[in-house]
């Protein structure tokens, strides 16, 4: 047990809210969530955060300093770890926003928010994409070999829809409490017709089809694992634009 405050006893704590953030840190949206719930807590009350994101450890506390709320320190639980806040008084300075202020803030702030990636030629059949502090390598467009240097822009693509789904519904799991062991996602695409990119015919080089998988190991109950992956894939962005683009066959299965 570790804690800023070591006047207060964590265990016997008794949160006037909980709430699970899973596995989401600071960055992508779990300020959001408490801000949320804090907005539910009361003046001098405690809010319990559970969070399994190790960054959360250093990222909370200056947070709720700036934020005008007391962290009060974390406990160990199974698998997670537990935060401990109490919400401070209201803002009476004009200059500093409000709670509900500063979320209508974010909240405004995320959804103007513009994903933004640099993409540079950097040698035979190989593309470099520049993104935050992030790069990696793309190869041609399209390639049915049985072996490159590096994956082609369409697996680039379907890998990017498995791995939304994967970590997305891991994430959404562990924020309603559902023990999942595993998660293992198959994603399969076909183009109406690869000869029509080549440049070989005329035709249509769009995807024909697009088939995912997903095999989840759990103990949980089933129908609300499955709840739970539906709500995953109707908020993936991914999985929503290629639905409206391509015929989208997506199979869930507990194993």
């Amino acid at each position: 047990m570790s804690a800023i405050n070591d006047q207060v006893d964590l265990a016997a704590l008794q949160p006037a809210r909980i709430f699970d953030g899973g596995d989401l840190d600071c960055g992508s949206g779990l300020i959001l969530l408490i801000r949320e719930n804090m907005l539910q807590t009361g003046v001098g009350e405690v809010l319990e955060m559970r969070s399994r994101e190790p960054t959360v450890n250093d990222d909370l506390p200056p947070w709720c300093r700036m934020a005008g709320h007391a962290y009060l320190g974390r406990l160990e639980g199974p698998g997670y770890a537990r935060y401990f806040l109490r919400r401070g008084e209201p803002k009476t300075d004009q200059a500093t926003p409000s709670d509900g202020q500063a979320l209508a803030e974010d909240k405004k702030k995320a959804t103007e928010y513009e994903w933004r990636m640099r993409v540079r030629s950097t040698g035979n059949l190989k593309s470099t994409v520049y993104c935050r502090n992030f790069s990696w390598d793309l190869g041609q467009p399209a390639s049915f070999k049985d072996k490159d240097a590096h994956p082609c822009a369409v697996e680039a693509l379907l890998g990017a829809l498995g791995g939304a789904l994967s970590s997305g519904f891991a994430t959404d799991c562990a924020r309603e409490g559902l023990e999942v062991d595993d998660v293992e996602i198959t994603v399969r695409g076909k183009l109406h017709n690869i000869l029509a990119h080549m440049g070989l015919e005329e035709g249509d080089p769009s995807f024909a089809g697009i088939e995912v998988k997903c095999f989840a190991s759990t103990m949980d109950d089933e129908a609300k694992v499955r709840e739970v992956w539906s709500q995953t894939v109707a908020r993936s962005p991914i999985a929503a634009t290629l639905a409206k683009a391509v015929d989208l066959n997506i199979k869930f299965a507990v194993v």
